[in-house]
């Protein structure tokens, strides 16, 4: 009883300390809804400033969310709804060694196997991805914000139906969009 304790205490302890980093925000209107992501501007300045910049290019308007895996993660940010790659800039360095954690509600960097391969792909942590965190003997995947508000709705987005379609393992058989 008392590990279990000091582990629920060290979970809230390292949810706090990165809650309270939060600077800018971000607002993804969806055809489920709206997610409101806080930004750690500080802690993750280059996938920040990579986003805001997809942000205010208006890159992410009329993007859907590809890949939705139901207690793992729902990623968007570079597909059309006709399943077709918008072109990109050039990826960005890793911030996964900044101590923030893939923990559930967070926002991080998709990237290939390549640990600086993250361009407009983001995913929304739909679990404890603690696999997915930086080690010593190995890169992991940048957080770089939170949602805090609309975690209903990334719910909703995580219990769509998928399918294997077109190269995609877990795509939405309905489009979940990011409007704007």
């Amino acid at each position: 009883m008392m590990r279990l304790s000091l582990i629920a205490c060290l979970l809230l302890s390292t949810h706090a300390a990165v809650a309270a980093d939060i600077g800018s925000r971000a607002e993804i209107v969806t055809n489920k809804g709206r997610l409101l992501i806080g930004l750690y501007d500080q802690a993750a300045p280059l996938s920040v400033t990579n986003f805001k910049q997809y942000c205010s290019d208006g890159f992410y308007n009329n993007t859907i969310f590809h890949r939705v895996i139901k207690r793992f993660a729902v990623q968007g940010g570079g597909y059309t709804a006709e399943l077709e790659q918008k072109p990109v800039r050039d990826p960005i360095k890793n911030e996964s060694d900044n101590r923030l954690r893939n923990s559930r509600y967070t926002i991080a960097m998709a990237r290939s196997a390549d640990p600086d391969s993250a361009t407009s792909q983001f995913f929304i942590n739909m679990g404890l991805n603690f696999k997915l965190n930086y080690r010593m003997d190995r890169p992991g995947y940048a957080v770089f914000g939170e949602l805090i508000e609309g975690q209903d709705v990334a719910q909703q987005i995580a219990k769509v139906k998928t399918h294997a379609y077109g190269g995609f393992d877990d795509l939405p058989m309905e489009p979940v969009v990011l409007e704007s």
